[in-house]
């Protein structure tokens, strides 16, 4: 339709909201100065397989990238090699999709733009993959820049009547200006196109910034290259679904992809899944925080096989499936591998303990599967042994406890196992019976609850009482000190800082 047939209401309604979408976005982006440009920063790889990256792979700024998420994806791959991630392959965004205008002023306008032209197709990679994706950066070079101020000015320039086309012209050039300021050294730096500043300003509000933006371009640099109408859509589903706000900026961080995956065809997809498995509700934000990649696997040909492998070839009942994922998420999205059924051949072997009790430790500590064997397993099964413990009492400790395959030697179970001994005047035997005390901290909890009791001459002959470490703060002033939380708490503070203070004369 043409413009001359439109309303005169109905044509300064539309341009007042213009108006009202760019003062919006104005006063955003003069919130907050422009911040100094960052060079050095830690740049990590989105690709969870080191044996694929090249070990010479360096940023454009000459750092080297880590084939490692966290800590935690490093540790994971040294004893097992997780599987790819997915193929970098994508193109182009949708036709304006940087103007925050409806869908019939559109078609009413007839807005044209050439250099846009041809744009707004979306590519899905495999069956369950289903990215939209954007334009590489060298075919952003070929092109004229055009931000979104300049496209809504466009619009402007089209309305004619009641001052409306100054008003939006002037909004348009604060807007402009305050995008050129806070994001004018990032364009520069990435060769960044002014029409996505609008996807930066939203994505600082989820706490990002400058160096966060660099490290999102080194790792993946289609996902700065979306409309932010499509970031916005895909994150506030993510927060609907028990993300929390705070958790977003990792997340992005850390699979910046996640800003492309459609959300009927993808989030809601891998979300249903997890699910079927019987995960509440209110848990899928956290196991998505935990493992944002689990959206870059398919549903059909990668995890539902793993789920299959758990249950078939490792012994998991299907009711506890949703335990084993809740407590080690990183587990669906891990390789399978022969090695998970070593390890538990081995425990059977060594322990000589029938196939149900090693199946209870895997669901009650799934990274077990993960362990080596050598290094992990084997030197702890010894130490117990060491201490006077027999395979039958060692398999009730390990079974009740099976965290102890993750505690340190060397700093955890040889200080505990000593002072319960000599300080605490206890069998370790006792263990078998409170193994949970192998789980305490020593500094936090055992050390200043004994010494809390001895100082009030509450202690009582012998042994002392293991069952005083398990209860809460309140349960154990109340039932063993007779006293008040905050003096024990007062004793338990000036105790730390005096072994902090031994230990810094030490050094």
């Amino acid at each position: 339709m043409a413009i001359s047939s439109l309303s005169t209401a109905a044509l300064n309604h539309r341009s007042l909201s213009h108006a009202s979408s760019l003062l919006y976005l104005a006063a955003s982006l003069l919130q907050s100065p422009a911040p100094r440009l960052t060079y050095a920063t830690r740049v990590a790889s989105s690709h969870s397989n080191p044996k694929i990256l090249k070990s010479n792979r360096r940023s454009r700024h000459g750092h080297p990238l880590s084939p490692y998420d966290t800590d935690d994806d490093a540790r994971a791959a040294n004893s097992d090699e997780l599987r790819d991630e997915e193929d970098d392959n994508w193109s182009s965004d949708d036709e304006f999709g940087d103007i925050e205008i409806s869908e019939t002023d559109r078609q009413r306008l007839k807005l044209k733009n050439e250099t846009l032209n041809g744009q707004g197709r979306t590519r899905h990679i495999g069956k369950n993959w289903d990215l939209e994706s954007s334009s590489p950066a060298r075919n952003l070079a070929k092109r004229p820049r055009k931000s979104v101020a300049r496209n809504v000015k466009y619009t402007a320039e089209k309305i004619d009547g009641d001052g409306v086309s100054s008003t939006l012209n002037s909004k348009v050039k604060e807007v402009e200006s305050s995008a050129k300021n806070r994001f004018g050294h990032l364009s520069e730096e990435l060769d960044l196109d002014e029409r996505y500043f609008p996807l930066l300003n939203y994505l600082s509000s989820f706490g990002l910034k400058e160096r966060h933006f660099l490290q999102m371009y080194e790792r993946h640099m289609p996902s700065l290259q979306i409309n932010v109408e499509s970031a916005e859509e895909r994150l506030e589903y993510l927060l609907s679904i028990g993300v929390k706000h705070r958790d977003i900026q990792k997340i992005i961080l850390r699979q910046p992809q996640i800003l492309q995956y459609t959300v009927e065809n993808n989030l809601k997809a891998h979300v249903a899944f997890l699910c079927s498995l019987g995960i509440p509700s209110s848990r899928i934000g956290q196991i998505i925080a935990a493992t944002p990649s689990l959206f870059s696997y398919s549903v059909e040909n990668s995890l539902k096989p793993t789920v299959k492998y758990l249950k078939d070839e490792i012994g998991i009942q299907e009711k506890d499936i949703s335990k084993v994922v809740q407590l080690s998420p990183q587990i669906l999205v891990q390789r399978i591998d022969s090695t998970w059924k070593t390890r538990l051949d081995f425990l059977m072997k060594e322990l000589d303990a029938p196939r149900q009790s090693i199946v209870k430790m895997v669901t009650k500590h799934p990274q077990l599967l993960h362990y080596s064997i050598e290094d992990g397993l084997l030197p702890r099964i010894n130490f117990l042994r060491s201490i006077g413990m027999q395979n039958s009492e060692i398999l009730k400790v390990l079974t009740s406890l099976t965290q102890v395959f993750s505690l340190s030697l060397e700093a955890n179970l040889k200080p505990k196992y000593k002072y319960l001994v000599n300080e605490l005047q206890n069998e370790v035997h006792s263990l078998t019976k409170y193994p949970t005390y192998l789980s305490l901290s020593l500094d936090q909890r055992i050390r200043p609850r004994h010494r809390f009791l001895v100082s009030l001459k509450k202690a009582p002959k012998g042994p002392f009482p293991l069952s005083s470490f398990v209860p809460t703060d309140e349960s154990f002033c109340r039932q063993w000190a007779g006293t008040s939380v905050d003096k024990y708490l007062d004793f338990r503070q000036r105790l730390l800082l005096k072994d902090l203070a031994k230990k810094y004369e030490r050094q």
